[in-house]
């Protein structure tokens, strides 16, 4: 049974005629009746009763009628989900973040008007640390993935820095230090810097800990944070200070301050990682309103 056979036995079915149906058609009458004809064969059963001027359908008919409009609406609404895939404005896009990228404006921005730009294509999170990224982008686990350069798997990928973001010192609000406007890493030796183990954030953990030494010290080492945003949690118990991307401020922590720094800036670059040479629709989207941006 072909598809083409239901449609026409429904264009007759809804017509009440022959002559009606094939124009409706677009095709010359007898055709139509043989098709029908080979239908009817192929159930073993007639499907129309043939009057003078019209037609009616037998039980058999009313049946498959009910049976064949349904499958055509199926059939037709799953030509539309696959052909809006094949444009990329519908199905799914799986998107990777690095540990505190999700809360970095500028991340935040490009997802909102890809959502807005193409509101039937699903977006899959999901949280990684940057090895488990970098892994799940170069198996095909995820389709792109925000992260933190610098980065030495990233040049496995192609990449676009979206934002330069400055870091912040994160204190105990009780810290004596915590009142000020602003704050110097130097003033912060003789306390305990929470870091990141470095094979989960390079780039951070390289960072923070070269512009302490530039600072003219080398930081007093407390307990690691398994995740840059778990860090604020340490912080508000008192096990020390830490360096973290100002987007952090947004995590709402009473007993947290975070404080710019008034020394030579620092800043951790905030990239969109890729497979080179992906084709996929959904992919291309997205990377075409990055360009835009």
């Amino acid at each position: 049974m072909e598809l083409r056979h239901l449609r026409y036995f429904v264009t007759v079915a809804e017509a009440g005629n022959f002559t009606r149906a094939a124009e409706q058609l677009g095709i010359s009458q007898p055709p139509l009746s043989q098709q029908i004809q080979r239908l009817e064969h192929e159930i073993g059963a007639p499907l129309l009763r043939r009057l003078t001027r019209s037609i009616e359908l037998t039980e058999a008919g009313k049946t498959l009628y009910d049976d064949a409009v349904n499958i055509l609406k199926l059939t037709d609404v799953a030509l539309e989900r696959a052909r809006s895939v094949a444009r990329g404005v519908s199905g799914t896009l799986r998107i990777g973040f690095a540990s505190s990228t999700a809360f970095n404006p500028q991340v935040f921005a490009l997802l909102h008007r890809f959502r807005d730009s193409y509101p039937a294509m699903e977006l899959l999170p999901q949280e990684k640390e940057m090895s488990a990224l970098m892994t799940a982008l170069a198996d095909g686990a995820i389709d792109v993935a925000f992260i933190r350069l610098p980065c030495e798997r990233s040049k496995d990928f192609a990449t676009r820095v979206i934002d330069f973001e400055q870091m912040v010192v994160a204190l105990p609000h009780a810290h004596p230090l915590a009142q000020g406007p602003d704050i110097s890493l130097e003033s912060l030796k003789d306390e305990t810097l929470i870091t990141f183990p470095r094979d989960i954030s390079p780039s951070l953990y390289d960072s923070v800990i070269a512009a302490c030494n530039e600072a003219g010290f080398t930081p007093k080492l407390g307990q690691q944070s398994p995740q840059v945003t778990s860090a604020i949690s340490m912080v508000a118990t008192g096990f020390g200070y830490a360096v973290v991307p100002a987007s952090l401020g947004k995590i709402d922590d009473e007993n947290v301050s975070f404080l710019p720094l008034n020394g030579p800036p620092l800043t951790t670059q905030v990239a969109l990682a890729w497979r080179r040479n992906d084709n996929a629709k959904a992919v291309l989207r997205f990377l075409k309103l990055l360009e835009n941006k």
